[in-house]
């Protein structure tokens, strides 16, 4: 198997870490962190410019028509950045949502102004008492006139304050409860969002659904919608690793330069053996990362179940590789790791982030292993 990147997959790495090398200072994400929504609408703005939004959209609907790997390489760059921006949210998850369920009509409406940055997605599918089993929903959609009524909750929404539509899944009472997706405005009556800074940057929300009427046509599609819903999210869970990936060999990179610089009785810090050997096993750690991400996002389109596998095993995989490599981090940089000074910190809290969104290390070992038949 060839797993040399393209020259277009080049340049897309090269023009994306290049972009995020000269903007994201420190200084602008402490700006980011203080915008109401949690990030740049003049970056996001520029992010369409530059044909991401538009990259995993399919070319009939003003798309790229890039694959799982594209993305893979654009999420890695930006988890060296940490990047705010929603673009898991708005791109991984809701275009991808609306491209596997929506009708030609709804992706019509919905794909290109994703693409040129002026519609903001989010989804809502997560539940108190679900413990990241993704079948498990008991909010509720039932036919009321011309339309449909809404009731439930829904916690972690990822950059739900910031969308124009909230995709949410309901079970349909009048179907013997078959699992389905809407949209629904933010601002609808009924809807209660009760937003909160995520950590490592960006924003989440939990949704309260009170008897929120919605039109006829805000049913994305009419088939089951879970075989849909586990297919994006293991196409979020690559695009996570990736960015993943990203975050913990800027921490390597930055331990690596602190031990070179910084002295203890006469010699730097990366002139002792046992220094030395945890550098190393970090290079191991981003390496053995960098590898199962790509895995998954190259199985990310496979209809198999060898896709959950392999989305699961980077997941559990990387999940414990990374708090390896950021707990060093943070060791070799004494206390200097964990002060406001150094941004060292804050690339820990985001791996932290990345270990508990949709389920941690645990839950996909078990998912792994169940899907493997063990």
């Amino acid at each position: 198997m060839d797993l040399t990147p393209s020259d277009e997959q080049r340049l897309l790495r090269d023009s994306a870490e290049r972009f995020i090398a000269e903007t994201y200072t420190t200084k602008l994400r402490e700006k980011n962190a203080a915008e109401p929504l949690g990030f740049s609408a003049a970056i996001w703005k520029q992010f369409a410019d530059l044909g991401w939004l538009a990259l995993p959209i399919a070319e009939d609907y003003g798309g790229l028509g890039g694959g799982a790997v594209d993305v893979g390489i654009l999420m890695e760059s930006f988890g060296k950045g940490l990047v705010s921006e929603p673009y898991l949210a708005t791109v991984v998850l809701g275009a991808g949502l609306v491209a596997e369920a929506g009708s030609d009509a709804q992706k019509q409406e919905l794909l290109p102004k994703v693409a040129d940055g002026s519609m903001l997605l989010a989804f809502a599918h997560a539940e108190r008492a679900a413990r990241s089993d993704l079948a498990r929903v008991e909010t509720t959609a039932t036919r009321s006139g011309d339309g449909w009524r809404l009731d439930g909750a829904k916690i972690a929404v990822l950059d739900g304050r910031a969308a124009h539509r909230i995709i949410v899944s309901a079970r349909v009472k009048d179907e013997d409860n078959k699992l389905a997706l809407f949209l629904v405005a933010p601002d609808a009556e009924g809807v209660t969002l009760r937003d909160y800074p995520r950590l490592g940057g960006g924003q989440g929300c939990n949704l309260t659904l009170a008897d929120v009427k919605t039109s006829i046509d805000a049913r994305l599609g009419s088939a089951d919608a879970l075989p849909m819903i586990e297919a994006v999210t293991d196409r979020a869970l690559a695009a996570l690793s990736a960015e993943a990936v990203g975050i913990m060999q800027t921490l390597l990179d930055k331990t690596l330069d602190y031990t070179k610089i910084r002295k203890q009785f006469g010699r730097p810090l990366s002139s002792n053996q046992v220094i030395r050997h945890r550098l190393v096993d970090m290079s191991v750690a981003c390496d053995e990362a960098r590898s199962i991400a790509l895995r998954a996002a190259m199985m990310a389109d496979d209809g198999s179940v060898a896709r959950g596998r392999a989305a699961s095993g980077a997941k559990a995989k990387i999940g414990k590789g990374a708090r390896f490599v950021a707990e060093q981090a943070v060791q070799c940089h004494g206390a200097m790791g964990v002060t406001e000074e150094l941004d060292i910190g804050a690339y820990f809290k985001r791996l932290l982030a990345f270990e508990t969104l949709f389920g941690g290390s645990s839950h996909h070992y078990r998912r792994h292993a169940m899907l493997s038949g063990r």
